[in-house]
């Protein structure tokens, strides 16, 4: 693990620079693992909506013979599927070039996706990959290809501003029923200025643990 700061100093003692560096990768750490769980809600709003489950009977007509294996029952392309809270206010959109939906599992593929969400208390989470899926009736997300997930900076109600946090790597999985946020492969977050990279990336939100794992580096900046 290294630590990488903007901060400058005289030269110190090995030993006393690794204790400083600890210091600084703990509260950086701590400052985006407190903040982490707004962004994962965010993107468990979009993944249980399951909007599309109910427009099938809109869009077309029941089949007479059920699919057989893992077949598209239908698709549409250029669809975007809106949420709106009682009000009238947008709370969730998905859009994608294609969105295929498949009969025996219920699962839902969308190509080149674009995900937006607005939480109750306006925080907005925006998410964009080359491909996504969601499956056990929106319990499961996943984000394959270029995934990123961005929650946009904004202020909380005692007034203090958080910064904007953004998430990539090329696989990204969001457990909504277990509340847990993982990638496997190498991801990359990134708290304001702050940024915290790793071979693969492990968010419980029940237990607020977060695993960084592999090669893990961090770039903090003085505050």
């Amino acid at each position: 693990m290294s630590v990488a700061s903007a901060i400058g100093h005289r030269p110190r003692t090995a030993a006393a620079l690794l204790r400083r560096g600890g210091r600084l990768l703990q509260r950086g750490w701590e400052a985006v693992a407190i903040y982490l769980p707004v962004l994962l809600m965010g993107m468990l709003a979009l993944a249980t909506y399951w909007m599309v489950q109910r427009t099938p009977a809109a869009i077309v007509p029941a089949p007479v013979v059920q699919p057989r294996g893992h077949e598209v029952s239908f698709f549409m392309r250029g669809a975007v599927i809106k949420t709106y809270d009682p009000s009238g206010r947008l709370q969730n959109e998905l859009s994608g070039t294609e969105i295929r939906h498949y009969g025996d599992d219920k699962a839902l593929e969308v190509d080149q996706p674009r995900l937006f969400s607005v939480s109750p208390d306006a925080w907005v989470t925006r998410a964009s990959a080359q491909r996504a899926l969601i499956q056990d009736e929106g319990s499961n997300l996943q984000l394959m290809g270029q995934a990123v997930v961005v929650r946009e900076a904004g202020q909380q109600a005692d007034g203090r501003l958080l910064p904007r946090l953004e998430l990539r790597g090329e696989f990204l999985i969001i457990g909504a029923r277990e509340q847990w946020l993982r990638s496997p492969q190498p991801a990359v977050l990134t708290s304001g200025q702050d940024r915290f990279s790793a071979d693969s990336l492990s968010y419980d939100h029940r237990t607020r643990v977060a695993e960084l794992t592999g090669r893990v580096r961090a770039t903090l900046m003085p505050r």
